[in-house]
């Protein structure tokens, strides 16, 4: 919304001027500045829509009815159109005189034409056509003027359409320039040709085929313009990423242009074209150090030149030195970082991010935090980076911007290893009981890996997961005390300690769960290693347990009940205790049907088996395989940027999950314990996990509880094999999923047993950014995954992601909408992957409706019915009824209907049964009001749905998203 109002108002100030400025005769547009005089003298609104509504009627009688009218004339009548859609009225009438100006020969009706289109004109406008031809013509006119007001043009529209028509034309303007004779022009039609050439490649890059040209334009970085080559510049970076080797010989063209003493031609505030300069050393990060040794030591001559300015005291005082020099510094840093190849770079580069710790200014303290996390990762640099320990766990505890201290714990972990581990984990130990709550969790997961990757002696390794537990054990995720109790059972110098230990802990008054699921399992396995102190005797650890037991949830109280039956193995002498306990009604009779057979099997299994068969049921579990940790995996899916870069490893080996018995079962009734028969024993990986820590795949983890993948109103379930279609060419079960989606943002769009797909969007105005998540549930990697977006009546910008996606990792994909005018039919999301020999396809539908562009509208009582009453029209109106297909309940209806974004008017329908929404819906250059009442019949189960919009086919549009909700 701010962004909008600046532009209208910058292009208002532009038309005063334009009415107020002393031009050619005839051109000062007395008119337009009268007008707008009056508009800014009215009292009232309603004043300024009657004078709006004068104005726009007598253009209208002179456009039908003065054939002669002539260019002057056209040109404030434009003017006029323009200003009053800025005021936010609707235009309908005037696009063609505003075309028409484009063929004048004068500049003033020219620009004033050049100016309509760029506001008013969207890329699916019917005169679309008709521009594209008069900007041709401006592009081959001699006058330099008309040609950069054509090309600023096609770069403010930007459309396929435009790409498509001029993508062949502006690349010859941009390496052949203008007649010789108007020589002085051609750079400012360099600059304009460059940057519309970049937007074009950046919305239709399937139209711009540079080809024939690409040496020409590498060559640009010699030009002796700094404006071109800074242009250019940008255009190459463009090019670059999308063929790099095409374009590989602009690395020494770079490196030459930035050693060149002719940078000092423009100094900005005494720093040398600093635009110029970030914008090489952005190029060349595209590229590896370059091979040409005479190259490679002029850029090390250039980087070492940036470092040494960076040292001198400042030439200025004032902030946009400052700026400008720091800004040149980041980007040498970051090739220095990129190249990684000069040890003396790498160190000069991080002592000076070093002095940046310190500095008073936010920002830089936040990039050099952010640097030095990929210095670290550097042989050459990481013992540079140790030396600024104390100042990082210093910036942790005092910052006051928690994205810092985001950074700060990012770095700590990053310059981590077996000589600083503990005092590092140490100090995120102590941080973490006052952290925030937005970086705990992934405090949290970075503990648990520092301690076990770097663990000497693992009673330290125990201690540290246990007090992770009881500082934040709400942000403990399952994954990290799964990996606890793996590292316990296969080591076993540390399980006597571990038994000591969680004994201790759960003696605490307040004991979090986790901390007891914790207890119970190595009590259960290991309970006999502690149990000769009268301290801790048998009885004394189950009553201890037990006391736990009513404090938890059904998921931890079986996990006890399994350690109570390993405890009659263990213990036979608490044998009838136990019992007791399992006999009671709390069990017997538990509503919960886990809990109940639990009971049931354990009490019949300690009272009929013999000792023989018990010690074979319940006898201690097996090592577990070795694999790569659960929780680095997970920190990988959070922040892959961060953490250690996957090396060649086996398919990670399946996670514990809470289950009773070796046959993993989805649904919480497992099957019926039984006894293996002796001529059938088990293996040792095969052993009956009673303790609930049996091993499914990651395909079977379900997203945690605070995940965005949450489905709000109801589960979606795996879906059908990813080849077949349905009748609509879709995926099937892709248009229930779509539906799901009409009244929420977030969720899952697509699951089966290869493939999670998630979404999270956002919408403002007539924009939304919808953030795609492609998880690999299998043990495979996907290869060749490619991602196509089919968009007819909105703009889509998808950004590109990977070919590939590694076993359990999940990747995100960022689309750009832009809603252009009212549609019905959403876009088309086509995924193509091959995972281990199988081509597999998905044809999805994209979860974008012409509700999302929608925000609520508040109104009372009397202006909602005088525009009910407004919106007469046939074709203003959609009403449907129909049966209900859930029940029919008050809140969650009105959760829907503000999820669909439509406010909810209160006391507005005399029956308050009945729902009452007002709403407005964004296009582009437009928008669109409406109204909506939803009248429910509980006795029949039957709703009337009733719909008026300003637009005819809005409400039917609208009313067929609706019907499916209720």
């Amino acid at each position: 919304m701010g962004g909008s109002t600046f532009c209208a108002s910058k292009v208002s100030r532009d038309l005063t001027k334009k009415a107020t400025m002393p031009a050619v005769k005839g051109d000062n547009m007395r008119g337009l500045l009268v007008f707008i005089s009056d508009i800014r003298n009215c009292k009232s609104k309603e004043a300024e829509i009657k004078r709006i509504n004068k104005e726009l009627a007598n253009i209208r009688s002179k456009f039908k009815g003065d054939k002669t009218l002539d260019g002057y004339h056209k040109k404030k009548y434009v003017c006029k159109l323009l200003f009053i859609f800025l005021l936010g009225h609707d235009i309908d009438f005037g696009y063609m005189e505003a075309v028409n100006l484009l063929s004048s020969n004068r500049y003033t009706e020219k620009q004033i034409g050049y100016l309509f289109i760029s506001v008013m004109i969207s890329a699916n406008n019917d005169l679309i056509k008709l521009v594209i031809k008069s900007i041709k013509n401006d592009l081959a006119s001699p006058n330099p003027v008309h040609v950069n007001l054509a090309l600023q043009c096609t770069a403010n529209i930007g459309s396929k359409e435009m790409a498509e028509g001029l993508g062949n034309e502006i690349p010859k303007l941009l390496v052949t320039g203008m007649e010789k004779s108007l020589r002085e022009t051609i750079d400012s039609v360099k600059q304009s040709a460059a940057l519309t050439l970049l937007r074009l490649l950046r919305t239709s890059p399937e139209y711009i085929q540079i080809g024939e040209w690409s040496s020409r334009v590498i060559h640009l970085l010699n030009d002796q313009h700094l404006g071109v080559v800074t242009s250019a510049a940008s255009l190459i970076e463009a090019l670059v990423k999308k063929n790099p080797e095409e374009y590989k010989g602009c690395v020494s063209l770079a490196v030459s242009r930035l050693s060149r003493a002719n940078l000092q031609d423009y100094t900005y505030y005494f720093v040398p074209a600093p635009w110029l300069s970030v914008k090489l050393l952005r190029l060349l990060q595209n590229y590896p150090p370059p091979e040409d040794p005479a190259v490679r030591t002029r850029l090390t001559e250039c980087l070492e030149t940036i470092l040494n300015k960076a040292q001198e005291p400042p030439k200025s005082k004032k902030i946009q030195h400052g700026n400008a020099k720091n800004a040149v510094l980041n980007e040498a840093i970051n090739l220095i970082i990129h190249m990684d190849s000069d040890p003396n770079l790498l160190v000069r580069a991080c002592n000076q991010l070093g002095q940046f710790l310190q500095h008073r200014e936010t920002n830089l303290r936040y990039l050099a935090l952010e640097s030095m996390c990929l210095l670290a990762t550097s042989e050459f640099s990481h013992e540079a980076v140790k030396k600024h320990q104390e100042t990082v766990v210093n910036s942790l505890k005092t910052e006051r911007d928690v994205s810092v201290r985001q950074r700060a714990v990012d770095l700590l972990y990053a310059m981590c290893d077996k000589t600083n581990a503990e005092e590092i984990v140490g100090e995120m130990l102590e941080y973490l009981e006052t952290a925030d709550y937005s970086i705990r969790e992934e405090m949290v997961l970075k503990v648990a890996i520092l301690a076990e990757k770097y663990a000497v002696d693992y009673t330290w390794y125990v201690d540290v997961i246990l007090n992770l537990i009881r500082i934040s054990g709400d942000y403990v995720s399952e994954e990290v005390w799964y990996r606890v109790i793996q590292i316990v059972i296969n080591r076993d110098d540390v399980q006597g300690y571990a038994a000591k230990t969680v004994f201790e802990a759960l003696q605490a008054p307040a004991c979090h769960e986790n901390m007891v699921k914790v207890g119970g399992y190595i009590l259960g396995e290991f309970g006999n290693l502690i149990a000769g102190d009268p301290r801790s005797s048998p009885l004394v650890q189950f009553q201890l347990l037990h006391s736990k037991y009513h404090l938890c949830g059904p998921a931890t109280r079986g996990l006890i009940l399994s350690t109570y039956i390993k405890f009659v193995n263990l213990f036979p002498e608490i044998k009838s205790t136990i019992q007791d306990v399992l006999k009671s009604d709390n069990n017997l009779r538990n509503s919960d049907v886990e809990l109940q057979q639990r009971s049931v099997e354990y009490l019949q299994l300690s009272t009929v088996a013999s000792t023989d068969v018990l010690a074979t049921v319940l006898e201690e579990m097996p090592p577990f395989p070795e694999r790569e940790s659960s929780i680095l995996a997970k920190l990988k899916k959070k922040k892959p940027t961060v953490t250690e870069q996957a090396e060649n490893k086996e398919p990670k080996q399946p996670m514990p999950q809470a289950q009773m018995s070796n046959n993993v079962n989805t649904h919480n009734t497992p099957p019926p314990l039984s006894v293996p028969a002796a001529s059938n024993p088990p293996s040792a990986a095969a052993s009956d996990d009673l303790l609930g820590l049996n091993s499914p795949g990651p395909s079977q983890a379900a997203p945690s509880a605070g995940s965005f993948l949450l489905d709000v109103f109801d589960t979606v379930g795996s879906s059908p094999p990813t080849n077949g279609v349905d009748s609509n060419g879709l995926t099937p079960g892709a248009e229930e999923s779509f539906k799901k989606f009409i009244c929420k943002n977030n969720g899952v769009l697509f699951e089966n047993d290869l493939l999670q797909i998630g979404v999270k969007s956002e919408y403002r105005q007539n924009l939304g950014r919808l953030g795609i998540f492609y998880g690999n549930k299998t043990s495979f990697q996907f290869s060749g995954f490619s991602i196509d977006t089919h968009c007819s009546q909105i703009t889509c910008t998808p950004k590109p992601v990977g070919t590939t996606i590694e076993s359990g990792a999940q990747v995100q994909q960022v689309i750009n909408i832009e809603c252009i005018t009212e549609f019905s039919d959403a876009p088309l999301l086509i995924i193509s992957f091959m995972c281990n020999g199988n081509s597999h396809r998905l044809n999805l539908k994209l979860p974008v409706m012409f509700s999302k562009f929608s925000e609520p509208a508040e109104m009372d009582s009397a202006t909602f019915f005088a525009r009910w009453k407004g919106l007469s029209q046939p074709n203003q109106e959609c009403q449907k009824v129909f049966k209900a297909k859930f029940p029919i309940d008050t809140e969650q209806n009105k959760t829907k209907m503000l999820g669909f974004g439509i406010s909810i008017l209160e006391g507005i329908d005399p029956n308050p049964d009945n729902y009452v929404s007002a709403g407005v819906i964004h296009i582009k250059g437009s928008q669109v009001g409406c109204l909506v009442r939803l009248e429910p019949n509980k006795n029949a189960q039957m709703y009337r749905l009733t719909i008026r919009a300003s637009k005819p086919p809005v409400p039917n549009i609208l009313a067929d998203l609706l019907e499916h909700q209720f």
